[in-house]
This record gives structure tokens, sequence and C-alpha cells, in this order.
């Protein structure tokens, strides 16, 4: 620490506001006065001298006229160092007892607090604890994902019911927002009770916050259990495959499998160990599981949500093959792609249909009967612009009226969109002049031709791909493949693995029909009405069409052990039980009136001084 905050730290174990010692500055002007001040000068007058004869300031003892002269100089100097004592407000501290009538009580919900002992969680005895500790005003803050404030200032038995009502969550909590809410919201005379295994870090913090507020703060940790636990840290996914990472934070070697739909894996830890498997995602996805099990149960399962169909089948009709486009869609991870010549027959069930260089008159009823079943089954249908496109009959598939073509355009800027975020498209050197008749443009020359256009058509989609195959340098574009990558996930509704399967605690938007955008989703903990919602417990959560999965995989919360939270943070422990309880604390003794008495005892003996000396 610096000399200055050395300085700080003592003045502030004194005064309540150090800065006013500052007014010890006065004395330097009433110094200089002095110093600069000149002596008088002495003149003997022989002729009047015997008239004063033997005077009491002869008499006196050199030091008494000394003292004389430079009294008022230390009377004043006193006078300024206790006017800024009083400014400072000097206090002292003392103990002090009083009835505590408002209780805080935060509640730790993170996932730790689900560690099990003797049938029970730490959760369970945590909020029973916090029963105990309520008073006849009571607030009630719990720690989870989020910060809520459940209660504020309500009698007891109203605390009580709000503490039924929490439940534990599968994330990671904020142990120290929760604390800082809670010393924002308590009153003068509240104290805070802190209900919490204490396991995660930067607490100690907000509770010396609390505490140099003036808030008594008491501590109630429950960390029995997780000795033994072996749990899921991180997972990522590959090619249809998921690889978990598996961490032992337990004292001794341990065995554990890791299933998940029929595959399985063991894998023998050591101490501290982490180790990877790796299993095949199956159709629907499902619950990956460590077993056995152990006292915390959260890291031990990771549900998995994945389409029903994780092949995503696409048609391509084309006469003039376009070598470029078949390859951007076959290399996306999980499709098939089936290329059919107009008039060759096509039957089948598709995902997405593909029209690109179709030669007119070529195309077949049953065809364009293929797209319009894979549009009502939620489909997409994607229509690539070449210069003759007025005569391919479309059957209305079109999104935009051709018009003729052109050439040498300047495009626009790219509306916002995922599918042209990051993607510099560039200007084709002929193109199809249209008009967009339904949909949405997201990218158009500036004469405001449609180039590529996007319109919802029955239960699916259909793209317009205004670029011609000859016509454009874009295919040899590096994001070339990752717009189409993103194009058939937009027109199948499918995101990669690793968009629907989200870490516990983060936030999702659910699409909504309502009005007010919000949607009906079922969670592991019941069902919510909804537009955005945090992802609080390790499970699925399926609304509006779609279906996410949440896990914890989180090294920090699974590592459930946890120091003394009283020797971390000086804190006092123990259970209420009682509705009114006296506690003691350590308060400050404000001396500032004493300090003014002393100003003003200072002045008086002042004027006394001056009166003594005859100038008054």
């Amino acid at each position: 620490m610096s000399a200055v905050g050395t300085l700080r730290e003592a003045l502030a174990s004194v005064f309540l506001t150090p800065f006013g010692i500052v007014a010890l500055a006065a004395a330097i002007p009433i110094l200089l006065l002095y110093l600069l001040k000149p002596d008088p000068t002495r003149v003997t007058f022989p002729a009047v001298e015997f008239l004063l004869g033997d005077t009491d300031e002869q008499r006196r003892h050199p030091a008494l006229r000394r003292l004389q002269r430079s009294g008022l100089l230390a009377i004043q100097l006193l006078a300024v160092a206790a006017f800024a004592i009083s400014l400072a407000s000097p206090y002292v501290p003392v103990s002090e007892e009083r009835a505590v009538e408002e209780t805080v009580v935060v509640v730790d919900a993170s996932a730790s607090m689900a560690t099990q002992a003797d049938g029970t969680t730490r959760f369970d005895r945590a909020v029973a604890a916090a029963k105990d500790d309520a008073t006849d005003r009571t607030s009630v803050v719990v720690a989870g994902p989020e910060t809520a404030v459940r209660a504020q200032g309500v009698p007891a038995p109203e605390a009580r019911s709000a503490l039924d009502d929490l439940r534990v969550t599968g994330a990671s909590g904020d142990l120290a927002s929760a604390i800082d809410r809670g010393a924002t919201i308590a009153g003068d005379d509240a104290r805070i009770v802190v209900a919490s295994d204490f396991a995660d870090d930067g607490w100690t913090t907000a509770v010396s916050a609390a505490r140099a507020r003036g808030h008594a703060v008491e501590l109630r940790q429950f960390d029995e259990g997780g000795s033994d636990n072996v749990g899921v840290v991180d997972y990522s996914f590959d090619a249809g495959s998921v690889s978990v990472q598996v961490k032992n934070f337990g004292d001794s070697a341990v065995e554990r499998r890791v299933e998940f739909g029929s595959e399985s894996k063991s894998l023998a830890l050591d101490p501290g160990d982490v180790k990877t498997a790796t299993l095949p995602v199956p159709a629907g996805g499902g619950d990956l599981r460590l077993t056995p099990g152990d006292s915390f149960p959260v890291d031990d399962r990771v549900p998995v949500a994945a389409p029903d169909d994780p092949t995503i089948d696409v048609l391509v009709v084309t006469n003039d093959e376009n070598r470029a486009l078949t390859t951007a869609l076959s290399v996306i991870r999980g499709t098939d792609v089936t290329v059919k010549n107009p008039p060759a027959s096509v039957s089948g069930s598709y995902d997405v249909v593909v029209f690109s260089g179709v030669e007119p008159g070529r195309l077949l009823d049953g065809t364009r009967q293929v797209a319009r079943e894979t549009l009502s089954r939620g489909g997409g249908v994607v229509v690539q612009a070449q210069p003759n496109l007025s005569a391919v009959e479309y059957g209305g598939l079109l999104p935009v009226e051709p018009e003729g073509t052109a050439e040498n355009p300047a495009v626009g800027q790219p509306a916002d969109s995922p599918l042209t975020a990051g993607v510099a498209f560039p200007a084709p050197s002929s193109y199809v002049e249209a008009e967009l008749r339904d949909g949405r443009a997201l990218l158009e020359t500036t004469n405001g031709t449609p180039l590529l256009a996007t319109a919802s058509v029955d239960d699916g989609k259909v793209l317009y791909y205004g670029y011609s195959t000859d016509d454009s340098t874009f295919e040899r574009n590096y994001r070339y493949p990752v717009f189409w990558k993103r194009a058939i996930y937009d027109l199948t509704g499918r995101q990669p693995l690793s968009e629907r399967n989200r870490a516990t605690g983060e936030r999702v938007r659910f699409a909504g029909n309502a009005s007010d955008g919000e949607a009906t989703v079922e969670t592991p903990a019941g069902r919510r009405e909804a537009g955005t919602l945090t992802l609080g417990h390790v499970g699925f959560y399926e609304g509006a069409g779609e279906r996410y999965a949440a896990s914890l995989a989180d090294a920090d919360e699974s590592n459930v052990t946890a120091a003394s939270a009283t020797e971390a943070a000086g804190a006092t422990g123990g259970e209420g039980t009682s509705n009114e309880r006296t506690e003691s604390r350590t308060v400050p003794l404000d001396l500032t009136g004493l300090a003014a008495g002393g100003v003003a005892a200072l002045v008086l003996l002042e004027l006394g001084f001056l009166r003594y000396r005859g100038d008054l």
C-alpha cells in the first residue's frame, strides 16, 4: 500500500469525514502574519523614565514576557486545529446493543446449493435457516442466474411464504451482486443474513462493503457433501458427435461411464483428472449421463437438443449444373444432395429444393408439386436467377416479377439479416431486373431490383438468389459456402447443435405469435409465458416451434467445496429462532460536538487573553 493510502486509512480510523482535516491549512496565513509582522522599536525617554519607575512588566521574568507575546499565536493555532478536527468528525468505536426488527435474507440458489448430504440439499437447509431468521420486517433476495428481490419489508409469515416458493437452479449465481442488492434495500437498523455454501469467489468484498455501510452481516454456511463430485465441465459438437470433458473433483480415483443413447464409454479418473469422451448424437438428441451418480447430480447430466432427422435432404433441379453451388451445398455437414435434370421425374421427400439453370418448358408439374409439398412441411425452396427467368414456369413460387435484364448495376447495403451479416456481396456483371412481389428484399441494386429476397409460403420459406451462374465473382469468394450454409439452416429452421444447446444462465428468445411477442414455453420448472427466457434449470425448453437444451458444464460451479466463510470474512454464525432479537455491534461515537465545544472555549480564551493584554 502507498504512503497516501496508509495515511488515508489511518485518518479513516479516527475521523468520519477525514477530508475536513484540510482546514488545518488555515494556520498557514496566521503563521505568515506573525513572521512578517515587524518587531516594535523600543525608544527610551529619560525625561519620563522616572515616572514609570519599577513597573510590573520590568519585574516579570523574561519567559513570562515571551509567553505574553506568543500566547495569542498559540491560542489561535489551537483554535484552528480544534476547528479542523470538528469538521473531520472525530469518533471512537463503542459497543452497542439493539433490538433487531428488520432483516434482509440473501439466499444462494445457484447450482452448487443442490449438493446433497443425508437426504437433503444445501439449499433446503439454507431455506430452513432463513425462515428462522425472519423478523417482523423481512426482505428476501435470491442469488441465481439473475439476482431478484422476492419480498421487501414484509412480515415474517409472508417472508417465509416467499422462501417456500424459492427453488434451487441449475446455473451459476452472483452472490456478491445479491449481497450488494440486499445492502441497498436494507434500512439503517437492518441486519443482513446470507445463507450460502460460499463456494464461489468475490462475495467477501460485498460483505465488507455492506459492513462499511453500517449493516450487521451474518453468514450462514451450508457446505455439506460434494467431496465425491465427478462432473461434466465442458462439451462441444463436431460432425454429428458430442465431446464431453469430465473432471474428478474428489480425493480418490474413480471410474465413470459416459452414456448417450445406445453408446457408452468408460473413463478412469485420478483426483483432479480431466478426460474427454466423444459419442455420436442420436436422432432427436436426449440425455447424456455419467454413471454412477454422486452427491452433486446437476453436472452428471447433459441434455442435448438435436433434430429428429439429422440429415438435410437437398434436391437440386438443373439443366446446367452449377458446380460451385452443388459443392457449397454438399460440404454443409449433414446434407445429402440429389441432382435432377428436367424433365426427369422427381419424387420423394426433401427438406430444400433448389432450382438453378432450368431450361424453359422442361419443368414438370410433378417437380413443382414436390417443391410445394416441401414448403407445406416447413422446408425451403431456392430459385436462382437466369437471363430467361420469366420464361420458366415456377407456378407462383417466385417472390419477384422479372422484367428483363440489365448490366453493371451498383449494389446497395444489405439489410440486417443473419443471412447477410459479415458478407460482402459484389456487383454482378448482368442481372435480372425485377420487382418484389412478396416478402422482404435482403439485398438490392441502387435502382431497387432485389438480388436477395425471402418470402413465406405455406409453412415454409422461398429464397430468391439474384446472381446468375456465370455473371458474378461471388462464387469464388470464401464467404460463398458460408452464405449457403446459413441459407440452408434458415430455410429448414435448423441451427447448428451448438446454437440449440446452451449453458444454464443464458437468455434465449422464443418467437411468439401473440401481439406481445410472448410464447408458451415448456421448461424443466413448468410452463411459462415469455418472449425471452433465462435458462435457469438443466433440461429442455420447447416453445414456438423451437427446442433448446441447457446444461451446467461449468468447472467453477462444479467445484462445490468451499473454505470456511467465518475465516474468509470474519463472519458471525448461528441460526435465529425468534422474530425479534438483540445483537451487539460496534458503532462510531461521534465526538464532533466535543470538538466544536473546544473551538468555542478557545475563542473565549483568546478574548480573555486580549483583555488581559489590554488590547480590548
